[in-house]
């Protein structure tokens, strides 16, 4: 999607921002305006399902980053500052998860692995707890969700294991 950067997967929001596009997308009629294809083959363009721009309203429901390095529609730059003052989406989350995807891509993930989660890593087996309720802290439910994919642990798809734990 031209213009836009949505979190990684394994990225706060990044599943909710998988369930906003599909949201808007599903089920509707698409007409891609192709900008440009990138140095992998994919085509890269602005999306429209039916009347909407759907790049443009993943920016303004907090969804996305504006892709600043790819950045042609300057408009878009307001819908994102508008998104974060109402903080909106992936903005309503605590600063520090607000790291756009191309330095999280970036920082590699390894690096990405706080001391806390690290230390957990090392003491922690996948496996071995599967409930929210059995974690000790944040960390130990960090390494669960992310190295264990234990899913569950983040029953609303923002990102957050155990919200109880981690906040």
């Amino acid at each position: 999607m031209a213009e836009i950067d949505t979190p990684e997967k394994r990225q706060p929001y990044g599943t909710r921002a998988r369930q906003v596009l599909s949201d808007l997308s599903f089920g509707k009629q698409a007409r891609v305006v192709v900008q440009n294809v990138d140095r992998y083959g994919r085509t890269v363009g602005r999306v429209y399902g039916g009347d909407i721009d759907v790049n443009r309203e993943m920016v303004h429901q907090g969804a996305a980053w504006v892709y600043r390095q790819y950045l042609r529609d300057r408009t878009l730059l307001e819908v994102e500052a508008e998104a974060k003052e109402a903080k909106r989406g992936l903005w309503s989350l605590p600063e520090a998860q607000q790291v756009p995807p191309w330095e999280w891509r970036r920082q590699g993930k390894k690096q990405r692995a706080s001391p806390q989660i690290q230390k957990a890593s090392q003491a922690s087996t996948c496996g071995a707890k599967c409930y929210c309720k059995l974690m000790a802290n944040c960390a130990e439910a960090r390494f669960y969700l992310e190295q264990c994919e234990l899913t569950r642990l983040d029953g609303d798809g923002d990102g957050m294991p155990c919200e109880a734990l981690c906040r």
